[in-house]
């Protein structure tokens, strides 16, 4: 009887290996969201990778010669907030600082106070780019009183800075048409990431 042949069993070969991908290079400014329109609800990504409060000190501080301003709203919001859009229509980077300062209507007295929502990154602004702040302007319930236009200040590094610069005075757009505002409105700080401006406004519940 002929003996059955041998066998030897192998080892299965070792899973090949996945090489790691390679991380996207940031820009040296934030892309703007929603591919530059100034229309609530479109998406964004994350602004320039300076820790916030820092910025680069080569760039300038964004002023009124330097911004367009756009104010827009949310379907079914029943007004209760605003959006406002800065572009920068200048050949030149400029850095928006902090949270702007908001007037509504004519009050001459201090600026609207800031909600705790500073961005991760400073809002660093290219040609052409954009960023957002938004406002809570009312809740259900208030004392209000309505506006068709509003005041806007802007910060430098230094936090509270330029509070004694005249504002510029801005009519809503007509999108907007005017605004019911309560006794305590509030402001963002400025984002180049219009998604999170939005989380903050509707889904942190600061509203």
């Amino acid at each position: 009887m002929i003996p059955a042949a041998r066998t030897t069993a192998r080892a299965p070969p070792p899973p090949a290996r996945r090489a790691r991908p390679v991380p996207p290079t940031p820009s040296p400014f934030g892309t703007p969201s929603a591919a530059g329109t100034t229309q609530p609800g479109g998406g964004g990504t994350a602004g320039p990778s300076q820790s916030a409060g820092g910025g680069n000190p080569t760039i300038a501080a964004c002023n009124d010669n330097d911004l367009s301003i756009d104010t827009s709203g949310w379907r079914q919001d029943s007004g209760q907030h605003l959006l406002i859009t800065a572009t920068n229509f200048t050949d030149t980077a400029c850095t928006l600082y902090h949270y702007p300062y908001v007037r509504f209507g004519t009050d001459i007295g201090a600026p609207v106070g800031a909600t705790e929502s500073k961005p991760r990154a400073i809002a660093t602004i290219g040609p052409k780019e954009k960023a957002y702040a938004g406002a809570f302007v009312f809740k259900a319930g208030q004392q209000t009183y309505t506006v068709t236009s509003f005041s806007l200040g802007y910060q430098d590094r230094a936090l509270n800075s330029n509070k004694d610069v005249a504002p510029l005075d801005i009519r809503l757009s007509e999108e907007v048409g005017s605004l019911t505002v309560g006794p305590t409105p509030r402001v963002t700080y400025w984002n180049t990431d219009l998604r999170a401006v939005e989380d903050f406004l509707f889904r942190s519940g600061n509203s």
